[in-house]
C-alpha cells in the first residue's frame, strides 16, 4: 500500500539513500534515463545483483518505481520533483573547511580520512 510521507520521513529516505555511494552512483544514472538493472551494471561495472539490491532500497524508500517491460523491469526516479531536486543537489559546491576535525568516528569520506591521516 502507498503512503504519503512526511517532510522528515521523506528527509530520511533520502539520506539514507544517498548516504551509500553505489545508490548515489545509481540515483545520478537514472537522471539521466530510467534504465534496467543489468544496464545499470554494465554501465556502472557492478554486479547486477549489487544493482538489484541498491534498486530494492531505492524502491523501499519510495525514490525509484519499477515499470514492467515484458520480461524486463525498468526503473526510474519516482516523481518530477525529486528529480528536480536532485539535478539541483548535484550542482551544489561545498565548502569544505580541512581543519575541522570529523565527529563522525564511522564516516567514510576523504574529509575525515585526511583527519585522521594528521
Amino acid at each position: 500500500m502507498l503512503t504519503i510521507a512526511s517532510r522528515m520521513d521523506v528527509m530520511t529516505r533520502l539520506g539514507r539513500a544517498m548516504s551509500d555511494p553505489t545508490r548515489a552512483r545509481i540515483l545520478t544514472a537514472l537522471l539521466e534515463a530510467p534504465g534496467y538493472p543489468a544496464e545499470l551494471a554494465r554501465s556502472l561495472e557492478l554486479t547486477r545483483t549489487n544493482v538489484s539490491n541498491h534498486l530494492a532500497c531505492l524502491r523501499g524508500c519510495g525514490l525509484v518505481v519499477a515499470e514492467p517491460e515484458g520480461r524486463q523491469t525498468r526503473y526510474r526516479i519516482a516523481d518530477p520533483h525529486l528529480t528536480a531536486a536532485l539535478e539541483s543537489l548535484v550542482k551544489v559546491v561545498l565548502a569544505v573547511d580541512e581543519g575541522l576535525a570529523c565527529e563522525d568516528a564511522g564516516c567514510e569520506l576523504g574529509c575525515c580520512a585526511a583527519e585522521a591521516d594528521r
